[in-house]
């Protein structure tokens, strides 16, 4: 998240993001993240913190749900849409929070754990501001998640010189992986699954590239960006595009409950 930066450099490009296109290209991120909610539970009045709230859609439901919701996420744009939604949402990293130790009944994040590439001390930071016996529920993008997709991008930019790894923003842990990254974090799983999640796009891959694959775009000139969007695009038609000629990214998801011990 942040700003992007238009850069050939060695550096990782930072991924922006533009509330509009957010909303038309990503509303199933909000809509797929409702069974969180279900596990979630949270009582009215509960202090419930969204990590990662971007827009604030799932945050708004948490609180219309009687919760008293804050909301932190990386991106100023995002922050403002959903501030303009009325919520108690601020700009901060998810590995260093600006709130006091056992300050939250229950973390929820949607979408967003994936993004943390470093995992530990965003979950150390969770398991800190959580009471006793809070709970942390979330869903993220598990091993395997839009393997076609970076297959077809990796493949582009190498017909085209370029190394892909330095450009590669994402963390998808197994499920072993991340149980063990929150049991050392001090949590006691409850549950944690790991399912394939075909995701229907509202348009064809190209909409999701713009919206979430900024830093691997920006490893070419903005003159030949649609070219290359274009080769992913026909890479992928035979294995994303539906008989219906919907798309549908190869989602795989990650979905856990876990709470810190009562004592």
């Amino acid at each position: 998240m942040g700003d992007s930066v238009d850069s050939l450099g060695d550096g990782p490009v930072a991924q922006h993001w533009n509330p509009e296109r957010y909303q038309r290209e990503a509303g199933f991120v909000a809509e797929l993240g409702r069974p969180l909610l279900t596990l979630l539970a949270a009582q009215t009045g509960a202090r419930v913190l969204d990590l990662g709230c971007g827009d604030g859609r799932l945050t708004l439901e948490v609180a219309a749900g009687g919760a008293q919701v804050t909301g932190v996420d990386l991106s100023p744009d995002l922050v403002a849409t959903a501030r303009g939604r009325g919520l108690d949402v601020q700009v901060a990293d998810a590995a260093a929070l600006p709130y006091p130790d056992a300050s939250f009944d229950a973390v929820l994040s949607n979408a967003a754990l994936h993004w943390m590439t470093a995992p530990e001390p965003v979950l150390g930071e969770v398991a800190r501001v959580l009471k006793p016996g809070g709970r942390f529920v979330g869903e993220m993008g598990g091993a395997g998640n839009v393997a076609a997709i970076v297959g077809a991008i990796t493949n582009a930019l190498a017909q085209r010189g370029i190394e892909v790894t330095r450009a590669y923003p994402w963390y998808f842990p197994t499920l072993a992986q991340y149980r063990a990254q929150l049991e050392a974090a001090g949590f006691t799983v409850d549950t944690i699954e790991r399912f394939a999640r075909p995701t229907d796009l509202p348009a064809d891959i190209t909409g999701w590239l713009a919206t979430f694959a900024e830093s691997f775009l920006s490893l070419v000139p903005a003159s030949q960006r649609d070219q290359l969007v274009g080769d992913i695009r026909d890479a992928l038609e035979p294995s994303l595009k539906q008989a219906d000629g919907r798309w549908a990214a190869d989602y795989v998801r990650l979905r856990f409950s876990a709470h810190k011990a009562a004592t």
